[in-house]
């Protein structure tokens, strides 16, 4: 089923579902439809990166190693930015060192840290695979002037933040 297919029976269900139960807010539809996106995005990413022998969440914790001025986080910082668990990322953690992308040790400062760090190999890696994906991003976003991009970014921001205090007044986790 298409996109377009899936948004428009989207939009049919909550127009009926507005019928029964008039005061549901058009903020509900707003949510489906980030939902339904974010899914296809991460699809498409998930296409992207297979050929790499990558997951997301794989991606997500060498990209932030790649990105980080020494090159290096530990597993407690990963786990936070990558949204997984500790098992979870010593699993992610087994398989890039298994493919030299990334070594895990003792923290030269205090031994009992785990530091994980990006090798070389890992940086390599990361230049030659990163490019590949800005087509698949270009044409998600094609169409949309720097201005689109920069509201994009802003609503989406504030929708974070809004998002972030919820959260905080219910106590739930980030």
């Amino acid at each position: 089923m298409s996109l377009r297919d899936h948004l428009k029976m989207l939009d049919e269900g909550i127009a009926r579902v507005r019928e029964v139960i008039p005061e549901m807010p058009q903020d509900a539809a707003l949510c489906r439809i980030l939902l339904l996106l974010s899914e296809r995005v991460q699809a498409q990413f998930e296409h992207k990166l297979k050929p790499h022998k990558l997951n997301d969440s794989e991606f997500r914790t060498l990209m932030m190693l790649f990105s980080r001025p020494d090159g290096s986080s530990t597993p407690g910082e990963l786990c936070a930015f990558t949204l997984q668990g500790a098992t979870n990322m010593t699993r992610i953690a087994d398989a890039l060192v298994k493919r030299g992308l990334i070594t895990r040790g003792p923290s030269a400062e205090d031994r009992r840290r785990v530091v994980m760090r990006i090798t070389a190999t890992g940086r390599r890696f990361v230049l030659k695979m990163l490019p590949t994906m800005f087509p698949s991003l270009q044409l998600i976003f094609a169409g949309f002037s720097d201005m689109d991009r920069r509201n994009l970014s802003r609503l989406l921001r504030k929708l974070a933040d809004n998002l972030s205090q919820l959260e905080h007044e219910a106590g739930d986790p980030p």
